[in-house]
């Protein structure tokens, strides 16, 4: 590992902490000058470190450069060992994440981007990624698991994400129901998940969760206006929160029979008890959500009185009013 990344991982582990150059120095095994020079390298690349004498040198909090050693340093300690790969610009993270699957890439592994040229949503659309104010990532599972339970891995990628928003901003947006998550009545964050298994046996033997935020993005394209919405002013740094995210979601990718992730998926949803309208094969039809059950599929209450449940596919509420759940 270079000084430059060792030194980074000390000041993201302590932003707005002054550190003493010579204890640095002593820390890494190496002269004061190579200290200063790896600062001067990490200052190039956009981190905002201030000096101050007899004080030594501080990680602006407000730095928002995503990188692996920010990825990492933020996450607990048994999760430290995951792979990382942090990009400048990727066609898309779970294309990328899903060829590394695919050459035997590990449990966990963490694909992220700047920006991305081909984003990826669901149903074949793009998902919007712009540079510098998104968090566009990828995490590879091997979850050892049947094709009927991989829906619950969406489920557990939007508790993550509403998880860690709450943690690190203050307030918890809601999840419509399956993958998308909602902010004061616009979307900020899109989740799909790709699996890769053995058809013959059933089993999922990788699957891609990709996640994209729009963190500060102020600019849409104007199909998205109205839409499309984001976190707003960043309290916290795009890496510390792709770290929040993958930690909670490993943890719940561990327990995903148990049914707290449900309860709490439930309680995120806004769709339930609302009219909604819904696709299959092409056509609306319409009907109440009335519930989502242990395997993640939404449950919805037609005219006639017939319940028909939906494992995929294209969900609207009828009213446009969206709610959030209370924090």
């Amino acid at each position: 590992m270079s000084v430059k990344t060792q030194l980074l991982k000390m000041l993201e582990e302590h932003p707005g902490e002054a550190l003493s150059g010579e204890k640095l120095a002593q820390s890494l095994g190496v002269s004061r000058a190579a200290v200063w020079k790896a600062i001067q390298a990490l200052r190039e690349q956009g981190y905002r470190i201030h000096a101050a004498t007899n004080r030594g040198y501080s990680l602006d909090p407000n730095t928002d450069v995503l990188s692996a050693q920010g990825i990492r340093a933020g996450l607990p300690p048994k999760y430290q060992g995951l792979p990382i790969e942090v990009f400048e610009e990727v066609d898309s993270t779970n294309s990328y994440a899903r060829l590394r699957a695919v050459m035997g890439a590990p449990h966990g592994l963490v694909v992220a981007a700047d920006s991305q040229t081909a984003g990826k949503g669901r149903l074949g659309r793009s998902f919007y990624s712009p540079g510098h104010t998104g968090l566009y990532f990828s995490v590879v599972l091997h979850p050892r698991c049947g094709y009927g339970d991989s829906l619950l891995l969406t489920a557990a990628a939007a508790v993550s994400v509403c998880e860690s928003i709450r943690e690190l901003y203050g307030y918890t947006p809601a999840v419509k129901w399956v993958n998308d998550i909602y902010w004061q009545g616009k979307k900020i964050c899109g989740i799909l998940c790709e699996a890769l298994g053995d058809f013959e046996s059933g089993m999922v033997e990788s699957v891609i969760v990709g996640i994209g935020i729009n963190c500060t993005t102020a600019q849409f394209p104007e199909e998205l206006q109205g839409t499309a919405g984001a976190l707003g002013p960043a309290r916290t740094g795009r890496s510390r929160l792709a770290a929040q995210i993958t930690a909670h979601l490993l943890d719940w990718q561990e327990n995903l029979l148990d049914g707290r992730l449900m309860e709490e998926y439930r309680r995120l949803n806004f769709l339930l008890g609302e009219p909604v309208r819904y696709r299959i094969g092409g056509t609306w039809h319409t009907g109440l959500a009335v519930d989502i059950n242990e395997r993640g599929n939404l449950v919805v209450k037609e005219q006639s009185g017939k319940l028909r449940v939906l494992s995929s596919g294209e969900v609207s509420q009828v009213r446009q009013a969206q709610r959030a759940p209370e924090s």
